[in-house]
């Protein structure tokens, strides 16, 4: 039986019961304030929520309401989480009526415009984020009235501009800053105080100024630096290009992140550093030149390293696996020799590793031969592709069951692929290309590869020996295996049909096969799925209609196209219409006749024409200019007629390499062709153009602007060469009497040539103004005058010739100035007078200078002045060689009549009859000569 409960215990639970219900009653009726209410009521009018994500605005107590948190004990609201809404529209100033907000997020929404400067005036604020949004212009300097303020975050707002600043001295009212994120936002106006700013700011944890547009930075003393809190820096992506890492970033004791990449930083990284703590650091993409830090082995909690694109140049020593964090480690790009170190087995979490690019080399299986097994549990992105690395192919790569990347192309290493890779169920990237594999390849090297989506193997001389019935296990994005021997005969396998749906990129080139060594036959039907495909350099042959006009169901996804070097023939088919997505179209080097249809003028995003090498006739089509993405557009070698559309100067801005070279164009050069700013290499010659070289060239200014190979890092030119997708662009010019061919450095050739035609008129001075011209071809024309005297101007000119035409006058002395210059032809026109002196012009044929009037080195005839004569050397030498011939007649004709004078005095001295008779002679013809005198 249960106790009784006493009386003073439950007297006390009776008192309490009123308090206890009043205090549910209380905590269940709490309401947001009216005013409040209505300011919300306000905002919410004043957006276009679409996603209808503020449908519970609605009720009579807004504490209830999405996104709204308001306080226990007063029912103020304190926070708007109104992140990620697609909120957009104005932001209503009814939140001032909202004295007691403290949080305020309004990040990853749609707002632009500028930011509403009332901001300023939510004093209470301590939390304000408004990231990716779409603001932009100023920010409103009374942000720096938000004193209580712990978190500032304007990151990453792309708007219509950008935002931006005229001073960031307004952070200084902010001295509770702990948080401050303005990636993105141009501080190009506070670049030179910014630090000073920061440094005012003591309880700042974590600085986001990535993309900032930033050109300065210095290292003040340490006693100066206020800032010793910091846990997360990122100044990436800007622009230290004459500074050094200050070694104050490297002093700050409690960092864990620290991001620097892409920001130009020189010089080495300090080799001491106090950021023991570190997790994270990226210094890639800076012009850093100092060995791997020893103080980075020492880093036990780092998870990620990234010195990628730097210039470490020294070896990875061993103690890398010191890190046993870590779990993205990339080197690429970084030039690190030697071996890569077996420590790195240690790295038991390492998910990620990427040596690509480098100069290490080794048995691949002495470094992977023998891993430990938490490294095999750990790795799924493995890249050691372009290094110096030999041997076979390790069977225990098999192991490395989550593999999802690898990367082992262009390398040296032999042998055949290890069965054990149809073990990796996880992989979707393999990429063997380019090293000397031979062997044979069969389905169990495939047998479990069924996520495979790219296998990229050219280059080696492996033999795939399937049977006709294999089916694959994947369906393949991309497939390379070029120079591969696919087995006998030379129709595409059966097993490539298999892979249409899904096959985007397909490269066949130079496939050999035991019978033909080629494909040949028509072309295969393609998928509808496919965006590349690479059958060129086969033997194929036939008309290519089927295989673009009979286009079913849905409309193609192919984008690049090369068919160049078969055996293909025919008109090429007018349904370019139902090929819309293409940008690159390559049918070079076939037996292609008739004219160029007109629906080509429907690739409007098409960016490389190529059709030389054929047999195409008519006229070059006004559809063309259509083409207004066009960068290379080349239709030499045809027999193409009648002239050059105006269209292509005014509506092709883009053009970089236009070549009409070999047809048999006529009429002028249009001066519209001048709008084409963009142009590098414009080749006109072999054909019948007439008339003068339009004055405007000098519009050309990709000519005249200097490029490096860094302004193609990771933009649309990579390291210069210039690619469509997979496709390296290239193109043949003439220059230094010969034909040079251009890949990789593509995009920095800078050409003009237009020799054999009938161009008249002078050479002219606008021309010289391009003075990044690399090579200028303008012979065999009917050009007059003189050389401009500022052709010396064309410092970067390496070929000019300019033979075979009618020019006059001496040659410029500012040729002497051309340093560049390796290649001169000046034969066969009127020039006369002294060869400028230089080193460049007197290591040239002579033959070079042959059919004018000049004289000096590298010519023998020597110039007026020269040797100390008065005259002109060969003249010279002239005179002297027929006072030579009258002097030898003197010396005959003397020796002549003392010859016939000495035999007649021998006479008369031996013979007395003939003494007689002589002096009688004389005697008588001195009487009359007397007789008639007197």
């Amino acid at each position: 039986m249960a106790k009784p409960i006493p009386h003073v215990v439950l007297f006390l639970l009776i008192l309490s019961l009123p308090n206890s219900i009043f205090k549910l009653s209380y905590c269940n009726t709490i309401l947001c304030s009216e005013i409040e209410k209505e300011a919300l009521i306000s905002f919410k009018q004043s957006l276009e929520n679409p996603s209808n994500l503020l449908s519970s605005w609605n009720t009579s107590n807004c504490c209830n309401w999405n996104g709204v948190v308001c306080s226990n004990a007063t029912g103020n609201v304190h926070q708007l989480h109104l992140q990620g809404d697609g909120l957009q529209g104005n932001i209503n100033p009814s939140l001032l009526k909202l004295k007691h907000l403290k949080y305020l997020d309004l990040s990853r929404n749609n707002f632009d415009g500028r930011i509403p400067s009332f901001m300023g005036s939510l004093t209470r604020l301590e939390y304000l984020n408004l990231s990716r949004n779409g603001f932009y212009g100023k920010i409103p300097p009374t942000i720096g009235n938000l004193s209580r303020l712990h978190t500032l975050d304007l990151g990453r707002n792309y708007g219509g501009t950008e935002l931006d600043v005229d001073s960031i001295e307004w952070l200084r009212g902010l001295s509770q800053l702990k948080h401050l994120n303005m990636n993105s936002v141009n501080l190009t106006k506070a670049a030179a105080h910014w630090m000073q700013v920061i440094n005012a700011l003591p309880s700042l944890i974590e600085l986001r100024l990535s993309y900032c547009s930033l050109n300065f930075i210095f290292d003040p003393p340490s006693d100066d630096v206020n800032i010793t809190s910091i846990a997360i820096l990122d100044l990436s992506e800007n622009k230290f290009e004459s500074f050094a890492i200050p070694n104050w970033i490297f002093k700050q004791t409690n960092l864990v992140f620290l991001d620097l990449r892409d920001s130009e930083f020189r010089g080495s990284i300090p080799t001491i550093s106090n950021i023991t703590k570190l997790q994270y650091i990226d210094l890639s993409s800076n012009h850093l030149n100092s060995p791997f830090p020893d103080w980075l082995y020492s880093c036990k909690d780092l998870q990620f390293l990234s010195l990628s694109e730097t210039s470490l140049q020294s070896r990875i020593s061993n103690a890398i696996g010191n890190l046993t964090s870590l779990t993205t480690l990339d080197l690429s790009y970084s030039q690190p020799f030697g071996e890569i170190p077996t420590g790195i087995h240690k790295l038991c979490k390492l998910q990620k590793l990427v040596l690509s690019n480098n100069l290490l080399q080794g048995e691949i299986s002495d470094i992977f031969g023998q891993m430990s097994d938490c490294f095999i549990g750990a790795l799924t992105y493995l890249d050691l592709s372009d290094n110096q690395l030999s041997g076979e192919i390790p069977i225990s790569l098999g192991k490395l069951s989550h593999l999802v990347i690898l990367r082992l192309g262009r390398n040296r290493l032999i042998g055949n692929l290890p069965m054990s890779m149809g073990r990796l169920s996880n992989l979707e990237h393999l990429d063997v290309e380019y090293n000397m594999m031979t062997g044979v390849v069969t389905e169990t090297h495939f047998a479990n590869l069924t996520k495979l989506r790219t296998f990229s193997a050219n280059g080696n001389h492996l033999t795939l020996k399937l049977s006709s019935t294999w089916n694959p296990p994947f369906q393949l994005d991309v497939l390379e295996l070029g120079s591969w021997n696919l087995g006998a005969g030379s129709d595409i396998p059966s097993w490539l049909e298999t892979q249409k749906s899904t096959l985007k990129y397909l490269d066949s080139s130079n496939i050999y096969i035991t019978i033909s060594n080629q494909f040949s036959g028509p072309l295969p039907r393609i998928g509808n799925g496919l965006y590349e495909i690479n059958l060129s350099n086969n033997l194929f042959s036939g008309s290519i209609s089927h295989f673009l006009c009979d286009v079913r169901d849905q409309t193609p996804a192919l984008t690049n196209l090369h068919l160049g070097g078969n055996k293909l023939n025919g008109e090429i088919p007018d349904c370019w219409m139902k090929w819309p997505s293409l940008r690159m179209v390559n049918l070079s080097d076939n037996n292609f006749s008739g004219s160029i249809p007109n629906s080509i003028g429907t690739l409007t995003e098409m960016r490389s024409l190529n059709l030389y090498d054929n047999k195409l006739s008519g006229q070059i089509p006004i559809s063309i200019s259509n083409c207004t993405s066009l960068v290379k557009l080349d239709l030499s070698g045809n027999n193409l007629v009648g002239g050059i559309p105006i269209g292509i100067g005014t509506r092709l801005a883009r053009l970089r390499f236009f070549i009409l070279r070999s047809n048999n164009l006529i009429g002028t050069i249009p001066p519209s062709i001048c709008h084409l700013n963009s142009l590098q290499i414009f080749d006109l010659s072999n054909n019948a153009f007439s008339g003068r070289i339009p004055s405007c060239v000098n519009n050309f200014t990709a000519m005249i602007v200097k490029r490096n190979l860094s302004d193609y890092i990771g933009g649309e030119l990579d390291f210069s060469s210039y690619y469509i997708g997979n496709f390296l662009e290239s193109a043949s010019v003439a220059t230094k009497g010969r034909e040079a061919h251009y890949d990789s450095i593509l995009s920095l050739v800078n050409n003009i040539d237009l020799s054999n035609n009938n161009l008249s008129g002078g050479i002219l001075k606008e021309l010289t103004s391009l003075v990044e011209l690399i090579s200028l071809n303008l012979s065999g024309n009917h050009l007059k005058g003189s050389i401009p005297k500022s052709i010396g101007d064309l410092k970067q000119l390496e070929s000019l010739d300019l033979s075979r035409n009618a020019l006059s006058g001496e040659m410029p002395k500012s040729f002497s100035s051309m340093s560049s210059l390796s290649y001169l032809n000046l034969s066969c026109n009127n020039l006369s007078g002294r060869i400028p002196e230089s080193t460049q012009l007197r290591g040239m044929d002579a033959s070079q200078f042959a059919g004018n009037n000049l004289c000096g080195p590298p010519l023998t005839r020597k110039c007026r002045g020269d040797d100390g004569g008065g005259e002109d050397a060969e003249n010279k030498e002239d005179i002297q060689d027929d006072n030579s011939d009258i002097e030898w007649l003197y010396v005959v004709l003397s020796l002549g009549y003392a010859v016939g004078f000495s035999v007649c005095c021998t006479t008369l001295v031996l013979k007395k009859s003939w003494r007689r008779a002589y002096f009688g002679l004389v005697d008588r013809i001195w009487d009359k000569l007397y007789v008639l005198r007197y």
